[in-house]
């Protein structure tokens, strides 16, 4: 399945789906989340692509929205409910040491901090999470440490 994969996730338990419209999948990740909320029966509801923030984008030096990936709301192991604003990036634009040498991963680091900064805010006055997902989180991986140098 292609990383880039992108359509519309066919619910299969619309009942837990509060959406207007299909999710929106743009990555086979976001999909595999879907699949995830969809079947998961912790998740009690859930949303696409339905919230907008507003937060100032330095790259172009303006205001603009941005829409996170998902809303949640989940019941965890104690019965307490939580409702989470989720985004679903790479792990090399979630951080300047994931981005490595790319400008254009770097360029995306600097963006998505901003985003994040007033999904954070905005989230907090409503009580609620924000959390990025990356791959590793996703499929369960561990992301390869650097040997430790020996004295």
């Amino acid at each position: 399945m292609s990383k880039w994969q992108k359509g519309r996730y066919q619910v299969k338990n619309p009942e837990k789906y509060v959406g207007a419209q299909a999710p929106i999948f743009r990555s086979s990740w976001e999909r595999a989340f879907c699949e995830f909320c969809d079947n998961h029966p912790s998740i009690l509801k859930w949303d696409s692509e339905n919230i907008k923030i507003p937060y100032f984008n330095p790259i172009k030096n303006r205001y603009a929205n941005y829409i996170p990936d998902f809303m949640i709301q989940y019941v965890d192991k104690d019965g307490t409910n939580h409702v989470e604003l989720i985004e679903i990036k790479p792990s090399s634009q979630t951080t300047l040491e994931g981005a490595g040498k790319s400008r254009g991963n770097k360029m995306s680091v600097a963006l998505n901090a901003a985003k994040w900064e007033a999904a954070q805010a905005w989230c907090s006055q409503r009580g609620i999470r924000f959390k990025v997902i990356n791959e590793h989180q996703i499929f369960h991986t561990k992301k390869k440490r650097k040997p430790k140098k020996r004295k």
